[in-house]
């Protein structure tokens, strides 16, 4: 019994290192993470969403957003997505539109801050 449960701590804490390690490149596709808005957001991910958190540090504006994966993902799909960071290649604007979940900061004038874009490649 004793061998079993050191095994199954050994197996946890293994996980739990793979998880924090895990790197966004490492991630499934269309994968959502959030992180703190001063980090960059990866090569093959977009912003999808922004908003402010205790957990970050405190800026003018969102201090938090949400990234989405979008590498392995089919040719043809769409995706909305803030303009606050370039599609990756292969990724085509459709369409640009204003949208509440991209406001990174005060936006009065409804300025189109988010795109739908589809995979073309």
């Amino acid at each position: 019994m004793r061998r079993l449960r050191t095994a199954g701590l050994a197996l946890l804490g293994a996980t739990l290192v793979a998880s924090v390690a895990a790197s966004p490149a490492q991630a499934s596709p269309g994968e959502t993470r959030t992180v703190c808005a001063d980090s960059m957001t990866p090569d093959g991910w977009v912003d999808v969403n922004w908003g402010t958190s205790a957990s970050c540090r405190v800026m003018s504006g969102s201090n938090v957003k949400m990234i989405k994966q979008l590498e392995g993902l089919p040719v043809g799909t769409q995706v909305n997505a803030c303009a606050s960071a370039q599609p990756p290649s292969g990724w085509t604007k459709v369409q640009t539109y204003y949208s509440g979940g991209c406001v990174v900061f005060v936006n009065s004038s409804f300025t189109p801050n988010a795109w739908l874009l589809r995979k073309t490649s």
